[in-house]
C-alpha cells in the first residue's frame, strides 16, 4: 500500500471521528435536564369532573397546574445544567479543526525536518487536526466554579421549596376565605328570612291596627339594606373563587363547585416564641437558600482570586496536511502528511491592567452585601413567627368570645320579639336585636376563619407543619 493511500485512509478516520463527536455533542444537547428529586405532580385525573373540591384536592391540583410551579422547575433544571457545564471543566477538551487556505506565495506544506529536506510547495492547503486540551493546574479556579454552581443548584431547590409552601399558603387561605363567606351568606339568608318573617308579622299587627304603618317601613328598609349587603358578599365570593382557581390553573370557574367544610372549631393554643422562631430558622427553604447562596458567594470570591495564579495544562493535537495542487515538489516527497504535537503550557498572568483586583472586588462586596441580607431575612423571620402567632392567639381568643355575644344576642331577640307582640316594645328593639344577632354571628365565622388562615401563615412562617 503506498504512502499516500496511507496519509488518506487517516485522514478519513480523523473526519470520521469528528463527525462522530458531533453528533454525540448535538444528542446530548437535545436531552432537557431532570429536575432532581422535585418531579412534576401529574394532573389530578380522580373525580375532575366532579364538582366537589376539598382543600387537599385544591392543593394537589395547584401544585400540578399552577404555572409558578412548572416555572420554578425550570429554574431548577437551568441551575442543575449549570453545574453540569462548570464540572465539565475537569475533563479534557477535545476539537477538530479544519480548512482550506489559499495563500499569495507558495508555501511549504510542513517545516523542515533536517537541513535540505526536499519540501511540497503550493498555494492551496487542506488542514484537518484532532486538537486535546486538559487543564491540570488553574489555580482552584475550576473547582470554585464547580461548587458554586452546587450550591446555587442546591438554592434553586430550597427555593423551590419555598415557593411550593407559599402556593400551599395561598390556596389554604384562599378557600377558607371561601368557606367562611358562604357562612356568612347562610347567616346573612337566614337573617333575611328572619325579616321576611317579621315583616309578614308587623303587617297582620298593621291590618289588625295593632301596628304603625312606619313599623312596616322600617322593617322594608332594613330587608332592602340586608339584600344590597347580600349582593355585596355574593360578588365577593365569585371574586374568591376566581383567585381559587387561578391559583389551580383552571382558566374558568366550574358551575355548582362546591367546597368542603373543614374549618373546625380553634382548640386552645399554647406556643412557644421562642421555640417557634428557633424552629423558622432551621426549616425555612428561603433563609436556608440565603444562606447556601452566601456559601456559593464565597466560592465565587475565590473564583476571582485565582485570576492571579499560574496555570498549567497538558496539550496535544494530531492531524493532516494536504496539497492538492504542488507547484513544486522535492524528490521522494508525498503531497500529504501527518503531523502532530504533545506537550504542557504553563501560563502565569503578569499584568492586566488590575481587571483581577477589581473583580476581587466586586465578588467581595456582593459577599458582604449578602451577608447583610441574610442578617435582615433572619430578623424578617422571627418578625413574621410572633406576628402569626399573636394573630393565631387572638383569633382563637376572639372566637371564644364571639360565642358567648351569639347567645346574648340570640336571647335579647328572643325578647325584644316577644316584647313587641306583647306591644310593650318597639320595632326598631326587635331590628336592632336582630342586626346585633346578625354581627355578632358573622363575628364569630369570621373569628374562625381567621384563625385557621393565621394557622396557614404560622406554618408557612415556621417552614413546616405544626
Amino acid at each position: 500500500m503506498s504512502q499516500v493511500r496511507v496519509k488518506k485512509i487517516r485522514l478519513s478516520i480523523l473526519l470520521a471521528a469528528f463527525t462522530f463527536a458531533t453528533i454525540s455533542s448535538h444528542n446530548a444537547q437535545a436531552q432537557t435536564p431532570g429536575a432532581g428529586s422535585f418531579e412534576q405532580a401529574a394532573p389530578v385525573a380522580s373525580g375532575e369532573s366532579d364538582s366537589r373540591f376539598s382543600l387537599e384536592r385544591c392543593i394537589e391540583t395547584a401544585l400540578a397546574k399552577n404555572p409558578e410551579i412548572d416555572a420554578a422547575r425550570s429554574d431548577m433544571a437551568a441551575a442543575e445544567a449549570r453545574v453540569s457545564s462548570a464540572q465539565a471543566a475537569f475533563w479534557p477538551q477535545v476539537s477538530f479543526d479544519g480548512g482550506y487556505l489559499r495563500y499569495l506565495d507558495e508555501q511549504r506544506l510542513i517545516p523542515a525536518r533536517y537541513n535540505g529536506e526536499p519540501g511540497v510547495f503550493d498555494r492551496n492547503f487542506l488542514r484537518g487536526d484532532l486538537m486535546a486540551k486538559w487543564a491540570l493546574y488553574t489555580g482552584g479556579r475550576t473547582a470554585s466554579e464547580a461548587g458554586a454552581a452546587g450550591k446555587l443548584s442546591e438554592a434553586e431547590k430550597q427555593k423551590f421549596v419555598r415557593t411550593r409552601d407559599e402556593l400551599i399558603y395561598s390556596v389554604t387561605g384562599i378557600y377558607f376565605s371561601i368557606l367562611g363567606q358562604q357562612k356568612i351568606l347562610a347567616s346573612l339568608g337566614f337573617s333575611r328570612k328572619a325579616l321576611e318573617e317579621n315583616k309578614k308579622r308587623v303587617a297582620q299587627l298593621y291590618e289588625a291596627q295593632k301596628a304603625a304603618q312606619v313599623d312596616l317601613l322600617r322593617t322594608e328598609v332594613r330587608l332592602s339594606d340586608l339584600n344590597q349587603t347580600i349582593l355585596k358578599e355574593e360578588n365577593t365570593l365569585a371574586v374568591q373563587k376566581r383567585i381559587l382557581f387561578n391559583l389551580m390553573g383552571y382558566e374558568t370557574v366550574p358551575e355548582e363547585a362546591r367546597f368542603d367544610d373543614t374549618a373546625d372549631t380553634p382548640p386552645e393554643v399554647l406556643f412557644d416564641v421562642k421555640q417557634l422562631t428557633e424552629l423558622a430558622l432551621q426549616n425555612r427553604p428561603d433563609y436556608q437558600a440565603a444562606k447556601t447562596r452566601l456559601e456559593a458567594q464565597a466560592l465565587r470570591v475565590a473564583t476571582a482570586k485565582s485570576g492571579s495564579l499560574p496555570s498549567v495544562s497538558l496539550v496535544g493535537s494530531y492531524g493532516l496536511r494536504d496539497a492538492p495542487t504542488p507547484a513544486d515538489k522535492g524528490k521522494n516527497t508525498l503531497a500529504m502528511e501527518d503531523t502532530g504535537s504533545v506537550g504542557i503550557l504553563f501560563s502565569v498572568p503578569l499584568f492586566e491592567g488590575g481587571r483581577v483586583a477589581a473583580k476581587v472586588a466586586e465578588e467581595s462586596a456582593i459577599l458582604a452585601a449578602a451577608r447583610e441580607r441574610l442578617k435582615k431575612l433572619e430578623l424578617q423571620i422571627r418578625q413574621e413567627t410572633e406576628t402569626a402567632l399573636l394573630d393565631v392567639l387572638s383569633n382563637a381568643a376572639r372566637f371564644r368570645a364571639t360565642e358567648k355575644s351569639i347567645e346574648q344576642a340570640r336571647e335579647s331577640h328572643r325578647i325584644e320579639s316577644l316584647k313587641y307582640e306583647l306591644g310593650r316594645g318597639s320595632i326598631m328593639d326587635v331590628l336592632d336585636a336582630q342586626s346585633a344577632l346578625l354581627q355578632a354571628e358573622t363575628s364569630n365565622c369570621r373569628s374562625c376563619i381567621d384563625y385557621h388562615i393565621s394557622m396557614a401563615r404560622l406554618n408557612l412562617a415556621v417552614g413546616g407543619k405544626l
